[in-house]
């Protein structure tokens, strides 16, 4: 089993900036994709971001390119996302993921964290 941690989320104003960060532990051989997601109140889950345990980075969509950054520590199996010029419409339950094995040869296993919550408002 994995725990993912995540931290660093919080009240910004508009234009402001954040750095989430998640950790993962626990019984862990490797760690392939982590990710980024979003849940605003009301809607569905969003894919924000995804990064290769090589350092290949993906957005998903162009309100969020440009602005936000995904990066990893691979020594640390921590995960970040760095938001710059804020908006409202960035508002939501931040939640990050980890596609991990528990052995050189094991199934791909998938687990989420608990989520930080960011709320971009005056």
């Amino acid at each position: 089993q994995v725990q993912l941690v995540e931290s660093g989320g919080g009240l910004v104003q508009p234009g402001g900036s954040l750095r989430l960060s998640c950790a993962a532990s626990g019984s862990i051989f490797s760690i392939d994709d982590m990710g980024w997601y979003r849940q605003a109140l009301g809607s569905q889950r969003e894919l924000v971001a995804t990064i290769t345990n090589v350092g290949g980075t993906n957005y998903a969509d162009s309100s969020v390119k440009g602005r936000f950054t995904i990066s990893r520590d691979n020594a640390k199996n921590t995960v970040y996302l760095h938001m710059n010029n804020l908006k409202p419409e960035d508002t939501a339950l931040y939640f990050c993921s980890a596609d991990y094995r528990t052995t050189r040869w094991g199934i791909r296993l998938r687990s989420w964290g608990q989520g930080t919550q960011v709320t971009v408002s005056t």
